[in-house]
């Protein structure tokens, strides 16, 4: 027999809690807080959520999250959320993907991501020159695998294109932004590469408000023409 006054009885209306949980749990990347929110408001009819509302939501479920013990949170990655397992059971999931998602960077392609990464934008013969090493095949298995993109040409002699990281590069290394970059030294131990020298660390520094030189490179350039005059 069917209760006729829960036949008639509307369903409960999901709270921005549990849409936001659904979408983030469904998505395969990263999911931007207004992505969220124009969801909510286009399923729902109701007005669109800030996205601090949606951080809130965010927070609570975190909360949710711990206090029942679970095994994973949402995580700002690559200006979104992502739903993540914590750090101490990811040796569980990795075992599990192991074969079919595990792809290890080479020393070269590491060393050349670094660079790309710290000195973005960045041309061929710059990563060249803090490498000591043509960097040609490394820059594009780099983009093959999505983790390099090309930016647009340098204004210096030869217009070289410039290089950066992707959104994918961010994911993969669990960052929300470039500002989550490891410091220095724990590229130098990630490197382990006691041939790190004081000149190649200058290069890969955090402040990227100097710059490797590319005046020097064109200067060099420019001189050549003047030796064959004499």
């Amino acid at each position: 027999m069917i209760d006729a006054d829960s036949s008639t009885e509307p369903p409960p209306s999901p709270t921005l809690d549990e849409a936001a949980e659904a979408i983030i749990f469904a998505a395969d990347e990263p999911v931007a807080p207004d992505r969220i929110a124009q969801i909510v408001a286009d399923v729902t009819g109701r007005s669109q959520p800030s996205d601090d509302e949606v951080a809130a939501a965010v927070d609570r479920l975190n909360d949710a999250y711990a206090e029942q013990g679970r095994a994973f949170e949402i995580k700002s990655w690559a200006g979104g959320y992502r739903m993540v397992t914590h750090s101490s059971l990811a040796p569980f999931a990795k075992t599990y993907y192991v074969e079919e998602q595990e792809t290890s960077l080479s020393r070269s392609l590491m060393e050349t991501l670094a660079v790309i990464a710290y000195r973005q934008p960045v041309t061929r013969p710059e990563v060249d020159f803090v490498r000591g090493v043509n960097s040609d095949y490394a820059i594009r298995k780099l983009l093959e695998m999505d983790l390099a993109t090309v930016e647009g040409r340098a204004d210096s002699v030869g217009r070289p294109l410039l290089y950066g990281t992707t959104d994918r590069f961010l994911e993969q290394f669990g960052l929300d932004e470039l500002d989550d970059l490891p410091t220095l030294r724990e590229v130098e131990d990630l490197l382990d590469d006691p041939a790190f020298d004081d000149e190649r660390a200058k290069l890969l520094q955090l402040d990227r408000e100097e710059g490797i030189s590319v005046d020097m490179l064109d200067a060099d350039v420019a001189e050549r023409p003047e030796e064959n005059n004499d």
